[in-house]
């Protein structure tokens, strides 16, 4: 089944190149021209992933990114102008799946979105699957799951479990909790997270990372008040606790 992508900016010559690249590719696209149009649409004919423009008319996108997470955990791609380097930390701390700069490759923009719904979709076939399962019946482990104590990290399901209890997190904190996990007691620096979630190619400020920990430990600990699992090493970085 096709993809829908929603994109989203008032530069009409924007919304019509992409729209022709996505369409060649087998996607089917929504158009809309401002914030508060997207909002309404998108709440009544959802997308599987939004193409944000920052600057709009009515409605930013860092308000509909902000209106759009009370509703669904859609993924989102950011396009900035060289000047956003602030709304770009902002979006990406409050759920932003990426961005990309103005002017882009139309190429990399394609190649980013088909790795983030491939994420997505694996999220998604793991929630299923989840619910799916027998009452009390022990949901399928892929064999190159990772196992720490009470955790359990399946990179293939893209899921994580903890004391057999589901913690829904987004791609960027999945690759940072994976990336924690597979050496317990070792320290990760920010610029080391930073390479893992983003990319080599990606500037992104260290405070980010801090505030990816932070919305990682408010999952946990909603599944569990005394998850301290993760553990900060001030002026050096982040490690998981060993068992």
């Amino acid at each position: 089944m096709s993809k829908t992508i929603a994109l989203v900016d008032d530069d009409r010559n924007i919304l019509t190149s992409v729209s022709i690249l996505l369409e060649s590719e087998g996607f089917k696209v929504t158009t809309y021209t401002d914030g508060a149009e997207a909002l309404d649409g998108l709440s009544a004919r959802p997308a599987d992933l939004a193409v944000l423009d920052i600057k709009m008319p009515r409605m930013d996108g860092m308000e509909l990114l902000q209106r759009l997470r009370k509703q669904t955990d859609m993924p989102i791609i950011f396009l900035t102008s060289k000047d956003d380097e602030v709304d770009e930390l902002l979006g990406l701390r409050m759920g932003a799946d990426d961005y990309i700069k103005k002017p882009f490759s139309q190429r990399l923009l394609i190649e980013r979105i088909r790795s983030i719904l491939r994420r997505a979709e694996a999220r998604a076939d793991a929630a299923a699957a989840a619910a799916g399962a027998a009452p009390g019946a022990p949901a399928e482990i892929s064999p190159d799951a990772l196992r720490r104590g009470d955790m359990i990290v399946d990179p293939a399901r893209h899921m994580v479990t903890w004391k057999g209890e589901a913690v829904d997190l987004t791609v960027t904190e999945f690759l940072i909790l994976q990336a924690l996990a597979q050496r317990p007691g070792h320290v990760k620096s920010r610029d080391q997270l930073i390479d893992i979630a983003y990319g080599e190619s990606i500037y992104v400020d260290d405070r980010t990372i801090d505030s990816h920990i932070k919305r990682l430990r408010k999952k946990f600990r909603a599944v569990d008040p005394e998850f301290a699992q993760i553990e900060t090493l001030y002026g050096v970085g982040y490690r998981y606790k060993d068992a």
